[in-house]
């Protein structure tokens, strides 16, 4: 008997509800897999209808529709000699489990439901599934007839159950159950399972990689044993972005591993591995234990061959992390690619300002021709034809990313009396640098034009605070720009490739940040309104950190002095050519201490009292508690007097746990007594005790 077994795991880019494709996509992987040697192939969690279906989990369809690709796959001749773990969702006994469907050579082996769901940040599991209660408990399946005919299996095995075959055991993971602190994986490998699989759907944050990779590792450092991670890649459908980095990992070291960003619909990772390394590893490490054993589904198959002596197993590698700029630069990328192709347009367009923001989002998106190019020059044929149906040309093969960059993006700088110079020409050197197809809009008539309809039905007209205008006039006629901005955004996306003669519109993007977005610091319907916003869930340190980045890395040396300018909306009139209107001055508050504010809000859950108390010691070297207390009540009543925009605010990229994103992310109210009356009284409570107790403390001293 052999003891070098070769396994494959795989990063797929699945799409909700596309069960055609997602079909397609899985039976590659399993061909790639066998290619490679390997007799046991991992997918993502939900790999056949997708993990972001949401509520289209409830409909019958989506149970009808999986099955039916479940069908395909067990007829397919690929699926033949190897064993396929997919997931889809099963009902059992009238209720809804996210499984995994374990099958060789026409027989389904064993179904096992998810256990631990996962039920924070953009997850809302427990809406659509329950969790399987029943640990180490298995117990017998209808199958569908449609499963029946093929199979020739009236039931199979359902439950908490494991794969034992004639030369190892393997057990099933599914993605939060990796992140729980009573993982199953610790109690299969004190009963002697050898090989831990997890298939996950796990969305990319800044940051978050190297905490995914760890726990990786440290499932089979405790008591050895070979871990299979498979993961989503790709937009789904929504504001997520799965991020790959399939891998590989034995007693406590990764052996292999695949791309974090990358534009190939479909990576297989697979390694060949020597159980015994797993059995002398846990030699000294594990010991009997009384708990109940899990049941082995016995299988006759083995995943190593009989003569393997000459076959090379595979060695540690060192897991390289990006940095969070290189994570703006590749993420929101790719996601916009994924957007883009899958939506059936022609292109983006952009409001470029000048400013921090929306020169993040033109990086972006040159970035996304920069990995187009790449791809296409590496051979991948699936990003070649979306680019060719994208622009229209089937004999167009993109090599050079500025002029890609002028075929899909269209920058628009869109002109006031009280825009400036310098951010006409921050914006045009840089639509040069990136090559994007520019074009200048000047606004004042639109802006008149509107001022004028409502001067003929009030005899009013309004007039800015410098011209000695009250403060809700002021307000009107700054809103009345942005607003008219986005009116013109959308005209022009929808008929710029029309008056040149070509087809398709164009996406409007959106370049609001997450600091913005939480103190709601921008117009509701204006030109942050938009299709889509790659920047919205990234923070203004962040995006300065990642232009910063990018004039190094895509020599764009017109950034330098986007980021030497003081942010501005430039809605107010200029004095002697100068702006005098700053955001920071704006909304009360640095954007360095936006950030602080926002993870204090959402990750560590504080209200206004709470906050209070952690910012008086972080910033005691700058602020007084009196100091900290106003910057404190003036966030939340900023914050609750504004958190209406973000029912409307342009789907965005999620990239930050602290991000206010009202879909799915941070679910509260959005209608608020904006007097916080208590919570504030509690604060300057706190306030007079600490001014309270340093007098004491001066009185004292001699």
């Amino acid at each position: 008997m052999g003891r070098k077994v070769t396994l494959a795991t795989c990063s797929l880019n699945q799409w909700a509800l596309d069960f055609e494709g997602n079909l397609t996509r899985i039976l590659k992987s399993i061909e790639i897999a066998k290619q490679k040697g390997a007799k046991y192939r991992l997918g993502p969690e939900l790999e056949i209808c997708g993990y972001g279906c949401a509520d289209h989990f409830y409909e019958s369809d989506t149970l009808l529709h999986c099955f039916q690709v479940l069908k395909s796959l067990l007829e397919s001749p690929l699926t033949q000699d190897i064993i396929c773990d997919v997931g889809m969702p099963v009902m059992h006994h009238n209720v809804r489990y996210n499984c995994r469907v374990i099958f060789l050579n026409k027989k389904i082996l064993l179904i096992r439901p998810k256990m631990l769901l996962a039920n924070y940040g953009n997850n809302r599991e427990f809406r659509w599934f329950s969790p399987w209660s029943r640990p180490r408990h298995v117990e017998e399946y209808f199958l569908p007839r449609m499963i029946q005919d093929v199979t020739g299996q009236t039931t199979v095995p359902f439950g908490d159950g494991v794969l034992s075959t004639k030369d190892t055991c393997l057990g099933s993971e599914i993605c939060a159950e990796l992140w729980n602190p009573r993982s199953p994986h610790v109690d299969m490998g004190l009963d002697g399972i050898e090989i831990f699989t997890n298939s996950s759907a796990s969305y990319h944050e800044l940051r978050k990689a190297d905490h995914r990779v760890n726990l990786v590792k440290s499932a089979t450092t405790k008591s050895g044993g070979i871990y299979l991670f498979a993961n989503q890649k790709g937009c789904d459908g929504d504001r997520l972005y799965y991020d790959g980095c399939a891998m590989i990992a034995i007693n406590g070291d990764i052996v292999a591993r695949g791309a974090q960003f990358s534009l190939k619909d479909v990576e297989v990772v697979s390694a060949t591995l020597d159980l015994e390394d797993v059995r002398s590893y846990r030699g000294e490490r594990c010991h009997p234990h009384m708990h109940k054993p899990y049941q082995r589904i016995k299988t006759d198959f083995s995943l190593s061959d009989c003569d393997d002596r000459c076959l090379p197993t595979h060695q540690p590698v060192e897991w390289i992390f990006h940095t969070p700029e290189e994570e703006i630069s590749l993420g929101p990328a790719c996601w916009l690619w994924d957007y883009l192709r899958r939506s059936g347009q022609a292109g983006f367009l952009l409001p470029l300002s000048g400013g921090v923001d929306s020169s993040s989002t033109a990086c972006i998106v040159y970035s996304m021709c920069v990995q187009i190019c790449r791809a296409v020059k590496d051979g991948n044929s699936q990003v070649l034809e979306d680019v060719q149906r994208v622009v229209s040309d089937s004999s167009y093969r993109p090599e050079d990313p500025r002029e890609l960059c002028g075929r899909l993006f269209t920058t628009c700088y869109m002109a006031s009396e009280n825009s400036s110079v310098d951010t006409r020409n921050r914006a045009k050197d840089l639509a040069a640098q990136i090559g994007s197809n520019h074009l200048n809009i000047n606004i004042d008539m639109a802006v008149k034009g509107m001022l004028g309809i409502f001067s003929m039905v009030t005899g009013k007209w309004p007039q800015f605070r410098a011209n000695g205008g009250s403060a809700r006039e002021n307000l009107a006629l700054q809103n009345v720009q942005a607003r008219i901005r986005m009116i013109l955004a959308y005209l022009f996306a929808q008929l710029c490739l029309w008056a040149q003669g070509k087809p398709g519109g164009l996406l409007v993007l959106g370049s609001a940040n997450v600091d913005e977005s939480l103190t709601g610091y921008f117009t509701k319907y204006d030109c942050s309104s938009a299709d889509i916003n790659p920047i919205g869930g990234v923070s203004k340190m962040d995006l300065k950190c990642f232009l910063q980045y990018c004039v190094k890395r895509f020599q764009l040396t017109a950034l330098i002095s986007i980021l030497d300018a003081p942010p501005t909306a430039e809605l107010e009139p200029l004095t002697d050519g100068k702006i005098v209107q700053t955001d920071e001055a704006d909304m009360g508050m640095t954007y360095s201490e936006l950030s602080v504010i926002g993870r204090l809000r959402k990750i560590s859950k504080c209200g206004p009292y709470s906050m209070f108390c952690k910012l008086i010691h972080s910033w005691k070297e700058t602020f007084s508690p009196s100091q900290v207390a106003t910057k404190v009540k003036h966030f939340f009543r900023m914050y609750s007097i504004n958190r209406h925009k973000m029912t409307t605010v342009t789907p965005s990229y999620h990239a930050e746990n602290y991000s206010p994103d009202d879909n799915r992310f941070d679910l509260r109210p959005f209608l608020y007594n904006t007097q916080w009356a208590w919570q504030f009284r509690c604060i300057d409570n706190e306030v007079s005790r600490s001014t309270e107790q340093c007098d004491f403390i001066r009185f004292e001293m001699p």
